[in-house]
């Protein structure tokens, strides 16, 4: 049976280490702390009274000062492994935590969790092929000593390396050595973890090159690992659940986050806002729970993406050269059909395409199978079709030698909606407002990500007021931006009032409107 030795290293609220301490260990796994030596000497005095009795918990036997980027985090963290493992002989795992951190997970399935696999579980991608840097130095990180702090001595850090650039004092990583980088938060098996200290003894040429590299703490466990474990006994992840946002911060998690933790795969999360004390108090019950069950759904990056991404309104910073400066044709009309129900506006479409003779395409700018003509190539990506919108309806409109043509769109469209608008061709557009039953929108979030078969039930049903919301929300967008020709067609409305719409959109004879929209099961789903 697992046993769990945790490595912790955190620098503030005193109070909320103890009971993270007590929790954890409640249930015979063991846990070892750095203080940062730059906190108050009466915050690290009250952990150690507060824990003073509690035989499964042990200290770094050396304190320093930690900083963000700096060799310190590695070697406190070196410190707190060196304790454990002469503290907890039974130990079977290490596992690298925060104070923000809390188990997601019970004991009883942690540790069931680990004895499935003997292997390592921490996030090692290749340092100068992989894109887990996604901007910023790579190279200088490691070719340039690094002695300064970037975020409290910023002028000495980049003084140092502008001198060092400018003489060319680079330096060589170890040759027998593969640079590799990754999440900090990784849980290693005993055997890897003495193999590391014993490395450590054996090799200061290498812990030289990472004591002045810069953020040490991405590579340092992630490069020994991969030198020391054969690659088969490695699982390329971290346990624990961490998000961060557009700007590279870590995403905070609140009370009301309870079940979305509890329904991802992994064993713990990062960050736990201090102020949620309530989820704080539920988590910490939960690690020593006896025969707690869950149910994995892993949607919470896709939820978070698709949250996030309703704050902002989908528009470049500036309109292509080739678009502000080409038009479709003053003489040209471009008919749009906007339904989020893409089969009721396919339906809608084959309607007209039986009633009139004016060319219909579904969704070009949604679908990459949708089935276009071939037109040079300019058609064959989704990418293509977006980048030269115009370029592209102008030769659809040439190849099928009409002035008027039909295509549909997704109402999150709006950006295209408006690009389209601003022709100097006659854009009309029929929005086709449907009803979402709660099936429907169970099926869309699935469909785009949301949610899986394995989705707890009273999470999609949390789920279903944001989606319904969104849905009115682009709607409430293309009527806020007040296009010239804008029809509604509602599947509430009578097929009579529904064919004055259509008659207004395409500009053909009520009659034929009234035999275009009586179709029984239009909006069928």
């Amino acid at each position: 049976m697992a046993k769990i030795a945790f490595i912790l290293l955190c620098h503030k609220d005193p109070d909320a280490i103890i009971k993270q301490a007590q929790s954890l260990t409640a249930v015979g796994d063991y846990i070892s702390i750095h203080f940062d030596a730059r906190a108050r000497p009466e915050a690290y005095k009250r952990v150690r009274d507060g824990l003073a009795e509690n035989p499964n918990v042990c200290f770094a036997h050396k304190r320093i000062k930690c900083g963000w980027g700096e060799w310190s985090l590695v070697e406190a963290t070196i410190y707190a492994v060196q304790s454990a493992v002469e503290a907890f002989p039974r130990a079977t795992h290490f596992y690298m935590l925060s104070g923000d951190c809390m188990a997601i997970k019970s004991a009883e399935y942690a540790h069931e969790f680990l004895d499935r696999r003997d292997c390592d579980y921490v996030e090692s991608f290749d340092y100068f092929k992989s894109d887990w840097i996604k901007t910023g130095w790579k190279e200088e990180r490691l070719i340039y000593r690094h002695w300064f702090n970037e975020r409290t001595q910023k002028r000495r850090f980049y003084a140092m390396f502008e001198l060092q650039k400018r003489l060319g004092l680079t330096r060589e990583i170890p040759r027998d050595i593969e640079v590799m980088i990754g999440s900090q938060w990784w849980c290693l098996r005993r055997r890897t973890i003495e193999w590391i200290l014993d490395f450590i003894r054996d090799r200061p040429d290498v812990m030289r090159f990472f004591a002045t590299t810069w953020i040490p703490d991405e590579t340092f466990f992630q490069t020994l690992v991969r030198h020391l474990v054969p690659e088969n006994e490695i699982e390329n992840r971290t346990l624990t659940f961490l998000m961060f946002s557009d700007y590279g911060m870590p995403v905070v998690f609140y009370n009301d986050h309870y079940d979305l933790l509890l329904s991802q795969d992994f064993l713990f999360a990062r960050k736990i806002s201090p102020e949620a004390t309530e989820l704080r108090r539920r988590l910490g019950v939960l690690y020593s729970s006896q025969g707690a069950r869950f149910q994995i759904s892993n949607e919470g990056r896709s939820l978070f993406k698709f949250l996030t991404g309703k704050g902002r309104i989908g528009r470049r910073f500036a309109p292509r050269f080739w678009e502000t400066e080409s038009s479709l044709g003053r003489e040209r009309e471009m008919l749009i059909v906007v339904c989020k129900k893409w089969h009721v506006a396919k339906r809608l479409l084959e309607r007209i395409r039986q009633m009139t003779n004016i060319p219909c395409i579904e969704y070009l700018f949604n679908e990459e199978s949708c089935p276009l003509p071939d037109l040079g190539g300019i058609q064959s990506t989704m990418g293509k079709r977006h980048r030269h919108r115009r370029a592209l309806m102008r030769m659809l409109f040439d190849y099928y030698e009409s002035d008027r043509l039909v295509v549909c769109m997704d109402p999150a469209n709006l950006d295209l909606l408006e690009d389209f608008g601003r022709d100097r061709s006659v854009t009309r557009m029929l929005e086709v407002e449907c009803q979402f039953s709660d099936a429907y929108l169970i099926g869309h979030a699935m469909r785009v990500g949301l949610a899986g078969d394995r989705t707890p039930y009273e999470t999609i049903q949390r789920l279903l007021p944001t989606v319904r919301n969104d849905m009115i929300h682009e709607s409430d967008r293309i009527r806020d931006a007040n296009f010239e020709f804008h029809s509604r067609m509602r599947e509430i409305d009578p097929p009579e009032v529904n064919a004055r719409a259509v008659a207004e959109f395409l500009t053909v004879p009520e009659a034929t409107a009234q035999e275009i929209v009586q179709l029984d099961h239009l909006f069928a789903d």
